[in-house]
């Protein structure tokens, strides 16, 4: 069985269980494993009370459906439970009464706590991807020169042995890391972090071991010459570092404080691993700029004006720390790394002035680059959904994968410039060729002394290096147009068939280095009509080729304005993007938003499909619906938390604490648990003394680390305690999202997304009528779920 089928919303054999409802999204297992030590009667008797209560609220349903929509995902292609995050503001007595009590110094401490992790996300991310450059700088490097040195012995044989070896060998290592300790580290992670931020939470995305595979797959990946990037890796690498430190310390390790307890929530998190992605694209591309608008406007689903400061502060201390590192390593001090600046292909020396044959030329660049960048995102498609069937049969099968993309790909890069003829050296004094070192534009592979072969100054080289010449205005006809095609369909196809295996693999390298190829062929080509230099053409096919592949267009604007330090070309650049990002949207979506769909992630756009509008709320909630009382026996909240997957339930104040039935708020399965495992029960049905509000404290509500918040098995309930009550009026949201029933499924899907909802409630439109209907949650929005309830809407014609 394939996994693929998470995004079509078919249930997985896993998941063959029945759904209770949907509006809780967790879908954990969760087995009588609490001390509810009755027996079999009194849980009977209990449940039987309780139903018979429940029953009311279920007659608004138009009916009992189960929510189809698969709530696993594909992590790392592991499967894995997923659930939402809880970005809204809790209004209930114990967080108003903690936000009372605060002082101005504990605002102050917010404040410089906030900003000081904005400062140490920076930092971090900083030098990681200091030390990412070093390292594959000096690994890839070491392995060019021993495989130069034997080929100008002529030992050919021997250089393609070490050459590919070491490959296989530095690959291999990299998918051991993936598939034994980090499944979740493998391929990009820039759909995990937008998953994240759009309220998706999935098991182990932002790990600490996530974390240090990410690194240290990321510098084995790249310097085992897999076409592959680190610059995608860098933004998973930001976020996770953003993660660790908005985790609240550590209770284990002694690693806690008072002043961390202002982050333990979702809503602080987001805004801390918005900055961490928004470093991760600083620290790859040298593009503090770029950064910020990346995560503004592929990462972040949330925005605000105060975030735009942080994330501008967070990537101008990156730029810093990027800069004293690369003047250290100026002196020599990093081995082969040391060249170079804050630009990392400089090609300002260029002078650019463009008529109209220009713009026909780019206009045409632009077209093609669209058609080739949905082919791509096609075939990704294909080949990611066709690892994912052989990934799955287990950890070796997946670094056999590894290597065997490995050898292929050190086959082509070796054997493939034999096909090239050997070229004359330039005339030009000042130029060193064939080159001596390991990164050289005039490599002499196979040739003899006064001649080089163009093909081998581009595969047999590091990507930078690679990418460095093909954007050089200084390299003009050195490259033959043939060697640049063969170039061009290799690397276009070898990255198209690497992304999906179990190594830590960013697109963006492999899309600028076949844009960057394509773009000096066609270049070539306009060569009658055109008087752009090449290197700018290279510039302008690789900015195409982005915009066909991943639809961004300002961002990538800015973030290859700063790779370039060339502003003059920015409105070809910005007429390039459009174009290719229009004709490819006629096809198929991004490739990042394709790899959401295909890993089966719920994440919701930020429009809702037109025939939405002709479905009214009230069509698509699920039931059973499972409510509370406000004052409510303890055996019935430990019974439905045992026999339910719900992380929502309803609160409903009843006779005689009021007049009629009401909706007096929404409380949370996690908020359950805490309140549950400190026993502040009565034996009467009243309600809580208000001294019980100083034995909790909001901070026992906060949001644990992964995996360590409060658990059926951790409650200590006895027989006895069954027949007690517990007033769920302190923890209850007294201001939920709520929602007429009669509101089209359009207008809700949008307000749920911009307010970062995990739970809307649905209220009826008449009087006299029990108080609430249903509640919707993230799956009910899914395109699979509704079209599962009625398939023949989207051939309806609306107007």
């Amino acid at each position: 069985m394939s996994v693929h089928m998470t995004s079509s919303g078919e249930v997985f054999e896993k998941m063959e269980k029945e759904e209770n409802g949907n509006h809780g999204d967790d879908v954990h297992d969760i087995e009588n494993n609490g001390r509810f030590d009755g027996n079999d009667e009194e849980i009977g008797r209990y449940w039987s009370e309780f139903s018979e209560r429940n029953m009311t609220y279920e007659e608004p349903l138009l009916a009992k459906r189960i929510n189809t929509t698969s709530q696993i995902a594909i992590v790392g292609s592991n499967l894995c439970p997923i659930e939402s995050l809880d970005y809204e503001i809790f209004d209930n007595e114990i967080f108003n009464q903690d936000w009372r009590s605060r002082k101005k110094v504990q605002i102050f401490q917010y404040i410089v706590l906030k900003w000081g992790f904005a400062l140490l996300i920076g930092l971090g991310t900083g030098l990681v991807g200091l030390f990412n450059n070093i390292a594959v700088e000096n690994i890839a490097g070491f392995k060019l020169l021993l495989t130069t040195n034997l080929m100008s012995k002529q030992r050919y044989f021997e250089a393609f042995l070490v050459y590919a070896g070491l490959n296989m060998v530095l690959a291999a290592a990299a998918g051991a890391l993936c598939a034994y300790i980090a499944p979740a580290a493998a391929g990009s992670g820039i759909p995990e972090v937008k998953a994240y931020l759009n309220g998706i939470d999935a098991h182990s995305i932002l790990a600490p071991t996530t974390l240090f595979v990410k690194i240290v797959g990321s510098i084995l990946g790249v310097s085992a010459g897999l076409v592959v990037g680190k610059e995608g890796p860098m933004v998973h690498t930001g976020a996770c570092i953003a993660s660790i430190l908005g985790q609240g310390g550590s209770r284990k390790y002694g690693l806690t404080s008072s002043w961390l307890r202002y982050f333990k929530n979702d809503r602080d998190r987001r805004d801390m691993i918005t900055c961490g992605a928004a470093a991760g694209v600083a620290a790859a591309f040298r593009s503090p700029v770029g950064g910020i608008l990346f995560a503004l406007e592929e990462a972040a689903s949330w925005w605000r004006s105060a975030l735009l400061w942080r994330t501008f502060f967070t990537t101008a201390v990156v730029a810093i720390v990027l800069k004293a590192g690369i003047q250290f390593c100026s002196t020599g001090k990093c081995g082969l790394f040391g060249e170079g600046g804050l630009i990392l292909y400089d090609v300002s020396s260029a002078q650019v002035t463009y008529s109209g044959g220009d713009i026909v030329a780019v206009i045409v660049l632009g077209t093609v680059a669209g058609i080739l960048g949905s082919i791509y995102n096609c075939l990704v498609d294909k080949v990611v959904r066709t690892y994912s069937i052989i990934n799955e049969k287990g950890p070796a099968f997946k670094i056999y994968l590894v290597v065997a993309i490995s050898l292929l790909t050190s086959c082509c890069y070796y054997f493939l410039p034999w096909i090239a003829n050997c070229i004359p050296c330039p005339t030009d004094p000042t130029v060193t060729c064939p080159s001596v070192d390991e990164s050289g534009e005039y490599k002499i592979f196979q040739c003899p002394p006064g001649y080089y072969n163009d093909l081998a100054s581009l595969f047999l080289n590091t990507n930078d290096d690679a990418i460095r010449n093909l954007f050089s205005p200084k390299i003009n006809k050195e490259f033959h147009i043939s060697s640049l095609f063969i170039f061009f369909a290799a690397v276009y196809f070898l990255g198209i068939i690497t992304y999906g295996i179990a190594v830590p693999s960013g697109l963006f390298i492999p899309v600028i280095l076949a844009g960057a190829a394509y773009g000096r062929v066609l270049g070539r080509l306009f060569e009658p009509i055109t008087k752009l230099d090449r290197g700018l053409f290279s510039l302008l096919g690789a900015a195409s080729f982005l915009g066909g592949t991943m639809r961004m267009t300002v961002s990538l604007c800015v973030i290859l304005l700063e790779l370039t330090n060339d502003l003059l070309l920015l409105p070809l650049v910005m007429l390039v993007l459009l174009i290719s990002k229009s004709v490819a949207d006629c096809f198929n979506k991004g490739v990042y938003d394709q790899i959401l769909k295909i890993k089966g992630l719920p994440y919701l756009e930020a429009y809702a499909e037109p025939y939405m509008r002709n479905i009214a709320t009230r069509d698509v909630v699920s039931g059973p619906l499972m409510t509370f009382s406000g004052i409510e026996k303890v055996g019935n909240i430990l019974h439905v938390l045992n026999t339910t997957r719900h992380n929502g339930f309803p609160v409903i104040d009843e006779p005689p604490f009021s007049e009629t039935p009401e909706l007096c708020g929404l409380v949370l399965r996690s908020y359950l648990l805490v309140l549950l495992k400190a026993k502040n029960f009565t034996r009467e049905r009243t309600f809580a003394n208000p001294s019980i509000l100083e034995k909790v404290s909001s901070l026992d509500f906060g949001k644990a680390g992964s995996g360590k918040g409060v658990k059926l098995e951790d409650l200590d309930i006895q027989d006895e305690d069954l027949d007690m009550y517990v007033d769920l009026h302190p923890i209850a949201n007294t201001s939920p999202h709520t929602v007429v029933e009669t509101m089209s499924l359009a207008k809700a899907a949008i307000i749920f997304r911009q307010h970062g909802l995990r739970h809307m409630c649905v209220v009826p439109k008449s009087q006299g009528r029990p108080p609430i209907v249903g509640i919707l949650t993230r799956h009910d929005f899914m395109p699979e779920h509704v079209l599962g309830l009625y398939p023949d809407i989207k051939h309806h014609k609306w107007h």
